[in-house]
């Protein structure tokens, strides 16, 4: 039986939901919120509903938007003819963070992974290609993370778009294999970028 008010036990439990904070940091951050001024803990609140409500997906790239399209996607600044494709959201904010990339994105949501069921149907592959097939892409950089998923996710794409004549290209050296680029400094990030090596062309 919890010691603590059931109210209170139970936001405790909706913070040990949450990923990367464990029961004891969901108990820090409960107990804080009890003992916030309402006015905080409303804050909180109104700012959880407002990004539920007003935030969903690019229909182009699947990047977080508050419109049809990013605000990546809509910058007429931006080059088209390049795209760099990522698995999560989290991982485009950490490539552009760097300053060294001044393409598109494409968004996967996640990466082929045999063991979590997860194949490319189950990922935004399909609408890669048919923004390949729409737009006059020339250079496609596949930047999954350097580990077994991130690696088998990237040649699947190699393969499968080998006969566009798009260059495919694959962040170099720099990043550590086993790594997350949402971790990675701006610098080595950067610096894998800029040394980027050709999937569609080995030892090119």
């Amino acid at each position: 039986m919890s010691a603590y008010p059931p109210a209170v036990q139970e936001l405790i439990d909706e913070f040990g939901r949450l990923p990367g904070i464990g029961p004891k940091s969901a108990q820090r951050i409960a107990l804080y919120l009890v003992n916030a001024p309402l006015q905080d803990a409303t804050r909180l609140a109104r700012s959880i509903d407002n990004t539920k409500a007003r935030i969903g997906f690019c229909t182009r790239c699947h990047n977080m938007a508050e419109d049809e399209l990013c605000s990546i996607c809509s910058d007429p600044r931006r080059d088209p003819s390049v795209i760099c494709v990522v698995e999560e959201a989290r991982d485009l904010i950490a490539v552009e963070r760097t300053g060294e990339f001044h393409g598109l994105y494409h968004v996967l949501g996640g990466v082929i992974s045999p063991i979590e069921g997860i194949g490319p149907d189950q990922l935004h592959v399909r609408d890669l290609v048919v923004r390949l097939s729409d737009e006059r892409v020339t250079e496609l950089i596949v930047c999954t993370n350097p580990n077994i998923e991130g690696e088998t996710t990237a040649l699947y794409l190699a393969r499968l778009l080998a006969d566009t004549g798009i260059r495919i290209t694959r962040l170099a050296s720099g990043l550590p294999v086993g790594g997350d680029l949402e971790y990675a400094d701006e610098l080595t990030l950067g610096r894998a970028i800029e040394a980027r090596r050709r999937l569609d062309a080995p030892g090119t």
